[in-house]
Order: structure tokens, then sequence, then C-alpha cells
């Protein structure tokens, strides 16, 4: 399985540094996924990462240059999207992506089987 160590580094800071507490890494997604409260928050794969964020946010999100949506049999899955890799240079503008899952995980449906 092949994901980019150096995004997956500083999202595992990132999470770190705002206080999350129950933070699992799963391999998923053929890359490693940063479960936070047993919810999906962000994924990181071989050249993009992707984010789960507000779905009020999703159409502006999409916007930015980078991002595409993430489909799942066919059907785009709106407040999932993926970021490529190239348009996060530094620990900036991953730091943005990741406050916005991060924003958004408290209200997300959980990720866990019940």
């Amino acid at each position: 399985m092949a994901f980019n160590q150096k995004i997956a580094n500083t999202v595992r800071e990132l999470i770190a540094e705002a206080g999350e507490e129950n933070v699992e890494e799963k391999k998923m997604f053929g890359g490693l996924c940063f479960m936070v409260n047993d919810k999906i928050c962000v994924a990181i794969k071989k050249d993009k990462i992707l984010v789960r964020l507000d779905p009020e946010l999703y159409d502006e999100a999409m916007e930015q240059e980078g991002c595409t949506p993430m489909a799942h049999s066919g059907k785009t899955m709106k407040g999932y999207l993926f970021v490529s890799d190239e348009f996060l240079p530094s620990k900036k503008e991953i730091a943005h992506w990741v406050k916005l899952a991060l924003d958004f995980n408290p209200v997300a449906k959980s990720s866990k089987n019940k």
C-alpha cells in the first residue's frame, strides 16, 4: 500500500496539535485513513488526500484547484472530496483541509458499524 508518508506525518501532527485524543489510523481506501471519534476524517493515498467535510461547504470546496469528487458505485459522495498532492505543497495548505475535516467531525455520522 503506497501513500504519501510526508503528508501522512503532517496530518498526524495537525490532528495531535488540535488536541484530538480518539484517533485511529487504519489501512483503507488503498492508503492510510485517520479515524477521529470512530469517523472517517482524512485519508492519505498515493497522490491525493480524501477529506470529509460539511456537505454544505462541498460545492465551494470543489471550486478550489486540485479538488475532485469522490464517487462510490458511480454516485458522487457529497461531503467527501479528493485534493491532489500537487496542491498541498506545505503544512499550511494541508492544515486548511484537515481543519475543515476536524470542524465537521463532531456532527458527522459515525463510520463505525454498530
